[in-house]
């Protein structure tokens, strides 16, 4: 055959598909990398399940995780169902034949292109609906768990008479089921009225009828589903009055019905329950009438009235009948609010008692029997934890791989004399950036614990002001109890450790070099399984843990390590007190973590926001509230859980045993909380009233220490919480706990401790003090002392600016300052009612330059209006401030003892600077007593250039001394 290709010929390339060793590869790779993204997320379901069974509370896990499973089931199922049956029956119901039009040409082109793939979009739909609809309902499981688990309050509201559980278990899920309701019919509409549209069910431009009979009769029934949704919410809106925020001028957060709500919305809205409820029947009637006059008709009077009856009728109630009488209008519905919000922050019986707080003593026998009476009222912890923590970095860290937290702790030990003291403790815990070389080995495997507690009396301090320890050293020796000292879990440690293997740990060092150790625990998650090593491996993102020699058998994983976060973990109901605690029990270190059982469900109850109402100056993201739900308007102290420092072991302890909501969710996670019975004597001396709790109480007591609702209209008692005058960071003052008595009281207990000022302004308001001693009879009672409001008092900010700008103080630490270039730290502003007035106690701290730690150095001390005094001692400053001895003379020492021989300036011009400052403190005094602030402020301005002037002339005095 001739060539007829017009050319020569070559070597053709044949196209076609992959050889089978290339589809073999590809399909193996695909196969590989689908196994491995299983296997990620096999990684981290197999870690969490090992930890869990690991601190044994794998029943917490198992219930959680199948309540999402079956949540995510059930409402996925039931979305991608009702969608997938809608669009298959629009489909079905699709009119034979489409009208010649444009506009179903154009529809046939796409009817045509996706023919062949219905049943795979069908199935595509429905399953990411099924998937976003199951997600999202997992995410309820604490709703479903106390829906089904709920257990009754015993109150009802007053309103519609319903068991506060209905609102705080029930209403929830309710209004869940509601919203998936909504959204299931929406998402139905759409997809029918999208297929009938395509399929030629609904025209919009084609001659003749816009929509067949199958197609109206389909989407009536639909739109009567959602109005009968509507109808349902309308009738749930009528109970969600009750918890329902709204503002009032006295009360920011306020909750439930006021007058316009009882006498406007909830009959306008159970009018419009029954308006929604016939349209619906409209609706479901087009079956029948296959016309859509009726229900159309219907839905605009319904869309009407909810515009005229929901709302422009209680705006015009609100208008002439409530503002022009609001305060008599309110009354009833204000006294139900106070009434709610103080039993559900359980400070109904907080009581209030009138305190004078200007007592003067008259004669030499008064204050004799004051400066008796300063001793056995309180015992001053002059040793701020907030403050020394550098001292006992410095003095007790010993090895740069420890640190202390920057906040210490404040607890309760016996002395050698069997006495109880305050006592402020901490950890000597890891500090991997202090490990001399840092790598994988030495970070997870040889530095994996700290070692033992320090702490110092908190009523004094050692000799050149640091603190006296009562147990010290490595090992630490002393007065607290024998115990286990290795920490391998606290607050500071948060990286993981592989312990009890091959690699010997580091115990701890002293003179005679390093001591080994391997872990005797069984905390932890075995790591022999290699299984196990693998699925860390995935889970911490470090292959080494799979090959590395230094695992064998007995290594164990640990993490999950702060106090915290492994109560938070084993139940995560629970919002978690900021503040972790250690304590010696029964020859081990445990931690106390204080948690709480919350609800934004109390009718009638104003709201508070957690992470707001418990920060204050010493708040950091250590010492910050875990909360579950950050908004809430119902709170108990209902367990107190311990985490062992050695092994981590988690104890849970039913605290509240009236509380409602823990009794559900001890219904819904059964003996995972142990009995208040099975708490030991030994841990109950060391339990205490919660900072946080306290905190959201004493925020709420501001206002509702009020019980007259005339009163609490006007606001006029309001109070606020003073700023830490401490500190420069305008941040709430904290609590402040220490043993002292009430004027009710004949004995000293441990307390927690706060003050009020009233609104807007400098001087006392009240002073409030809870009883924190657990073994105590009146643990948690609420004292409040009520000062005068026509007899102005010194709140702790005119009290801090008494301190500053006395001139004789002013002037002995500016000359204190001088030596080594020192500064001045103030410790915590102690206030402590006594025999009718205040006594302020105030430590100063001296940082030298050559220091890197304060050193109490000096007492700050007043009361009512005798001379404020700065002494060496408390015992001193007492003895001055109530006239028993004469204030010291102005020869100040060094910090470190010794005399320099250094004496006060005592030239003319120091004198006539003095001399100055005095007469404007005098000045200032009587117009902070008159009210004049104008006047107040120009004297703290004269007061403040006379000091200055001294301070010059000391300077000179001093260069020409030398």
């Amino acid at each position: 055959m001739p060539d007829r290709g017009g050319g020569p010929t070559g070597p053709r390339i044949r196209v076609g598909r992959p050889s089978r060793r290339i589809r073999t590869l590809l399909m193996t790779l695909g196969v590989l990398a689908v196994l491995a993204m299983l296997f990620v997320m096999f990684a981290g379901f197999w870690t969490d399940w090992l930890w869990y069974r690991s601190v044994k509370y794998s029943s917490v896990f198992t219930t959680t995780l199948t309540t999402k499973i079956g949540l995510f089931a059930v409402f996925g199922v039931l979305m991608a169902v009702a969608v997938g049956f809608n669009v298959w029956l629009a489909h079905r119901l699709r009119p034979p034949l489409s009208a010649m039009s444009m506009e179903q040409q154009s529809l046939d082109r796409y009817r045509m292109s996706i023919a062949p793939f219905k049943k795979w979009a069908l199935i595509a739909i429905t399953a990411v609906v099924g998937l976003i609809a199951g997600a999202s309902a997992s995410g309820e499981w604490r709703t479903w768990l106390q829906w089904v688990n709920g257990v009754p309050f015993g109150k009802t509201d007053p309103q519609f008479g319903m068991d506060v559980s209905f609102y705080a278990f029930d209403l929830p899920w309710y209004r869940f089921l509601l919203s998936f309701g909504f959204a299931c019919a929406v998402l139905c509409l759409v997809a029918a009225a999208l297929t009938h549209y395509l399929y030629g069910g609904l025209r919009l431009t084609s001659p003749g009828s816009r929509a067949t009979a199958a197609a109206t009769g389909h989407l009536s029934v639909l739109l009567g589903l959602f109005v009968s949704l509507k109808a349902v919410a309308y009738w749930l809106d009528r109970y969600g009055l009750a918890v329902k925020s709204s503002g009032l001028k006295s009360a920011e957060n306020w909750a439930g019905l006021r007058y316009v709500d009882a006498n406007a919305y909830l009959p306008a809205k159970t009018i419009l329950f029954f308006i929604a409820a016939i349209c619906a029947v409209l609706f479901f009637a087009t079956l029948w009438r296959r016309t859509w006059q009726l229900p159309v008709i219907g839905f605009g009077l319904m869309v009407l009235s909810a515009i005229l009856i929901g709302g422009l009728y209680p705006a015009i109630v609100q208008k002439f009948q409530v503002q022009p009488n609001e305060q008599a209008k309110e009354a009833p519905y204000i006294k139900q609010n106070i009434k709610a919000t103080r039993d559900a922050y359980d400070i109904q019986d907080a009581e209030v008692t009138p305190y004078k707080g200007d007592y003067k003593p008259t004669s030499k026998e008064d204050g004799q029997r004051l400066r008796d009476n300063a001793d056995t009222t309180a015992s001053m912890r002059l040793l701020d934890p907030n403050v020394v923590s550098p001292a006992f970095q410095q003095q007790q860290q010993v090895r740069a791989y420890y640190q202390f937290p920057s906040t210490l702790d404040v607890d309760r030990y016996k002395d050698q004399d069997g006495a109880e003291q305050d006592t402020v403790i901490g950890l000597r815990e890891l500090n991997i950036a202090g490990i001399p070389e840092r790598n994988w080995i030495n970070d997870h495997f040889k530095y994996t614990h700290g070692y033992g507690a320090v702490a110092a009396k908190g009523t004094e301090a050692a000799d050149g002001g640091g603190p006296k320890y009562t147990e010290s050293d490595l090992p630490a020796k002393g007065q607290l109890p024998k115990h286990e000292q290795r920490v391998y879990y606290g607050e500071k440690t948060t990286q993981y450790s592989i312990v009890g293997g091959p690699q010997k740990e580091l115990d701890y060092s002293d003179d005679r070099g390093e001591k080994s150790y391997s872990y005797q625990g069984d905390s932890g998650v075995n790591l022999a399984n290699p299984i196990n090593r693998a699925a860390y491996a995935v889970a911490f993102g470090e292959p080494q843990i799979l090959y590395s020699g230094a695992i064998g058998d007995g290594s164990r994983i640990l993490y999950n390590r702060t106090p915290k976060e492994r109560v938070e973990s084993v139940a995560p109901w629970l919002t978690i007190d900021g503040d972790a605690y250690p304590a010696v029990i029964d020859g081990r270190i445990k931690w106390i973590v204080d948690a709480y059982t919350t609800s934004d469900g109390y009718p009638y109850a104003s709201r508070t926001t957690l992470g707001d109402t418990t920060a204050d100056s010493l708040t950091d993201g250590q010492r910050a509230v875990v909360a579950q739900q950050n908004q809430v308007n119902y709170i108990r102290n209902s367990v107190k859980a311990t985490v062992d420092a050695y092994d981590g072991s988690v104890k849970l302890y039913q605290w509240d045993e009236k509380d409602p909501v823990l009794k559900t969710w001890m219904n819904a996670f059964p003996g995972t909380v142990e009995k208040k019975s099975a708490i030991s004597p030994a841990l109950k001396e060391h339990l205490r009233y919660p900072q946080d709790l306290f905190k959201v109480q004493r925020q709420l007591l501001t206002t509702y220490h009020v019980t007259d609702p005339g009163t609490f209209y006007t606001g006029s008692e309001r109070w606020q919480i003073p700023s830490d005058p401490t500190t420069k960071s305008g941040n709430a003052v904290p609590p402040y706990y220490l043993s002292m008595k009430m004027p009710d009281q004949k004995d000293q207990t441990f307390s927690l401790t706060t003050t009020f000022t009233p609104n807007k302004k400098d001087n006392l308001g009240a002073f409030m003090a809870v009883d924190a001693n657990a073994t105590s009879g009146d643990y948690g009672k609420i004292r409040l002392l009520k000062l005068p409001a026509q007899t102005p008092v010194p709140g702790p900010q005119l009290v801090q600016s008494k301190f500053n700008s006395d001139p004789v103080i002013a002037n002995e630490l500016n000359i204190l300052k001088k030596f080594g270039d020192s500064e001045i730290e103030y410790g915590n502003l102690l206030t402590v009612p006594l025999d009718g007035g205040l006594l302020y106690v105030e430590p100063v701290y001296l940082r030298g330059a050559n220091t890197n730690y304060p050193l109490l150095k000096k007492v700050l001390v007043s009361y009512g209006d005798n001379k404020p005094v700065l002494e060496d001692s408390l015992k001193d400053a007492l003895d001055v401030v109530f006239g028993k001895k004469a204030p010291s003379s102005g020869t100040e020492k060094p910090p470190g003892g010794g005399d320099t021989g250094q004496q006060p300036p005592s030239n003319q011009t120091v004198q006539q600077a003095l001399s100055d400052a005095q007469k404007a403190y005098e000045e200032g005094e009587k117009a902070r007593v008159a009210g004049d602030w104008g006047a107040y402020g120009e004297a703290q301005k004269k007061l403040k250039a006379a000091l200055d002037r001294a301070a010059k002339a000391s300077e000179k005095g001093g260069k020409s001394g030398d």
